[in-house]
């Protein structure tokens, strides 16, 4: 396999949406074999200052104690389908910079989280917690939206893989994930390079400017068709129209696709703390989860 996961964290609040993100995880990692970290977050920011007899404040044990439930429950439905190791941890300080310091700590290969926590926010905004890790982790994430299909643990299937690509370095590296989940769950790796020249208007020339992004784009779907064929995975290549992110949404759709692996930088250049638009775009409306890869 082009990447091997040993260990794979859960972030958890105790809502309905860490627990969907979780089942996936446990799934994940009783199908090949991972150890499972469990953790929780105590918001520092939400502590009072004021310290009773026992050296914390009442709101802090109420968070402490919520949060020690909240990984308790995981770790219980873990232990029922698990042969791994299965570690819970409870920390505080701010959640999203707890989990990365936990992914250094821990050597953590892969997170898998819920987008939808208890902050109640619509489908199109991700939650605080799952944005900021998303934007700022130095390894991938699997993101799951709460209103996808729920599955029986061990019965989950990917049977085909979403791998878009612009040609771009960060989008390599997300190939290679693809890839990777692709050969675990013996799967389709379909792959899309959309062509937009939506951004040049009428400009003069447009029409060499589209001949040579599907020129670009064709070079970009026979790399990942050599990559997937050195593997041995099954792969279809697309060409497709229009902004990149609804190509992939309309595809996703349109195929049956179990589940999208993309990077989160790609052609602009942003920094480790900004994903791209196209990723997050597509994360925010995805039906399935998305195994969102940075560009390390």
């Amino acid at each position: 396999m082009s990447h091997t996961i040993n260990s794979i964290l859960v972030p958890t609040d105790g809502s309905d949406g860490a627990r969907i993100g979780a089942r996936r995880a446990i799934d994940l990692a009783a199908t090949i074999g991972a150890d499972l970290h469990v953790l929780s977050a105590v918001d520092a920011r939400d502590i009072e200052p004021e310290l009773n007899s026992d050296g914390q404040t009442d709101r802090e044990r109420l968070l402490t104690e919520a949060a020690e439930r909240a990984v308790d429950s995981i770790a219980r439905l873990a232990r029922a389908h698990l042969s791994g190791q299965i570690t819970t941890a409870v920390e505080s300080g701010i959640p999203f910079q707890a989990v990365n310091d936990y992914v250094d700590a821990h050597d953590i290969d892969l997170i898998v989280m819920g987008t939808q926590g208890r902050t109640g926010f619509e489908r199109v905004a991700l939650g605080s917690v799952a944005e900021k890790t998303l934007r700022t982790a130095a390894v991938p994430i699997v993101t799951v939206t709460p209103d996808g299909d729920i599955v029986e643990i061990g019965e989950q299937r990917y049977e085909n893989i979403l791998v878009p690509t612009d040609g771009s370095e960060g989008a390599t590296l997300a190939i290679e994930w693809g890839i990777t989940l692709a050969e675990l769950y013996d799967a389709t790796v379909h792959t899309l390079y959309s062509v937009d020249t939506s951004r040049f208007g009428g400009a003069e020339g447009s029409a060499e400017i589209h001949e040579a992004l599907e020129q670009t784009g064709q070079k970009a779907l026979a790399a990942v068709h050599e990559r997937a064929s050195d593997a041995d995975v099954s792969v279809a290549g697309n060409i497709a129209s229009g902004p990149a992110a609804r190509a992939i949404l309309s595809y996703s759709e349109e195929h049956d696709i179990d589940l999208i692996a993309m990077g989160t930088h790609g052609r602009s250049g942003l920094t480790r703390y900004l994903t791209g638009s196209v990723t997050e775009t597509v994360v925010r409306n995805a039906s399935v989860p998305v195994c969102c890869v940075p560009m390390q």
